[in-house]
């Protein structure tokens, strides 16, 4: 499945650790899964977390989830080992943790060919180098790491995320600028669907391709929130249609609902149809 058509509405951070959890994943109706051997693992489970999950990858078991493994940082002792442990798995990306420049990003790349790389966007030098990070040629992901930036930027909690929106909007621009999947940043307060559902509304309106999630009651309402409306998907359809008329009587524009639709309308609409496409096969 292309990259940029694949649904990445809901990303849910599993344990690597967790074998109970691990399985479970199996089951559940997301559309990724990053395994996670950094903050999720205590310092003395990552070596034991590391095999399981290996093992567990190779029995597979996840469909057409997309699977992104987090590893620990170079700067860790863990680090190299995560990366020699996946060479050849079954993954579709690795995850490399508070990337700051093009450089580190590389330095992964040395150490295993082939694997598409994701970057956990989570400092405030790694903002200000979103534009490198993401035109490395390896790139192909980015994921917010929204807690990590708070502490880092030394900001308060706001539902509005004022704080944050600067970062945020780098990092979505270097994404789109290179055509890179980019994924926003976890609500902590699982238990909270009203403000889940707020702050994924306020995602998918800047541009973000899903969510990370903390915990599997956060998932219907991160599928729901980045997925085409029906009302989107109708309006899509109706404007590639008349776009097509117009063209045919040797116009270059279109006026749908009372709009003009021009080519550039076209696109998206098709994109919109595309992903629609691609979430039914998902979940069919």
């Amino acid at each position: 499945m292309d990259i940029v058509a694949r649904p990445y509405r809901s990303v849910l951070y599993i344990p690597g650790s967790n074998q109970r959890a691990l399985e479970k994943a199996k089951g559940l109706p997301v559309d990724a899964i990053i395994f996670d051997l950094e903050d999720a693992v205590a310092v003395e489970e990552k070596p034991a977390a590391r095999a399981l999950l290996a093992e567990t990858l190779k029995a597979g078991g996840y469909g057409n989830r997309a699977k992104i493994v987090r590893i620990n940082g170079l700067e860790t002792e863990w680090g190299r080992d995560d990366i020699a442990g996946f060479v050849g798995a079954d993954i579709d990306a690795l995850l490399i943790p508070k990337v700051g420049s093009a450089a580190d990003v590389q330095a992964v790349a040395d150490l295993i060919p082939d694997v598409p790389l994701w970057a956990m966007m989570e400092t405030p030098r790694g903002m200000l180098n979103a534009a490198e990070i993401a035109a490395h040629p390896r790139m192909k992901g980015f994921v917010m790491g929204t807690n990590d930036l708070a502490k880092e930027l030394k900001c308060r909690f706001r539902p509005d995320r004022l704080p944050m929106l600067t970062g945020l909007s780098l990092c979505l621009m270097a994404a789109r600028a290179e055509g890179i999947v980019a994924v926003d940043g976890v609500y902590n307060a699982f238990k909270d669907e009203e403000g889940l559902r707020a702050e994924c509304e306020q995602g998918r309106d800047m541009g973000f391709d899903g969510k990370t999630l903390i915990h599997p009651a956060q998932l219907a309402v991160a599928n729901a929130a980045f997925a085409p409306t029906e009302d989107e998907i109708d309006l899509a359809r109706r404007q590639i249609e008349a776009f097509e008329k117009a063209e045919a009587e040797g116009q270059g524009v279109a006026v749908v609902d009372g709009k003009i639709v021009e080519n550039l309308h076209i696109v998206t609409a098709k994109e919109t149809l595309a992903k629609a496409a691609a979430i039914a096969e998902m979940e069919g």
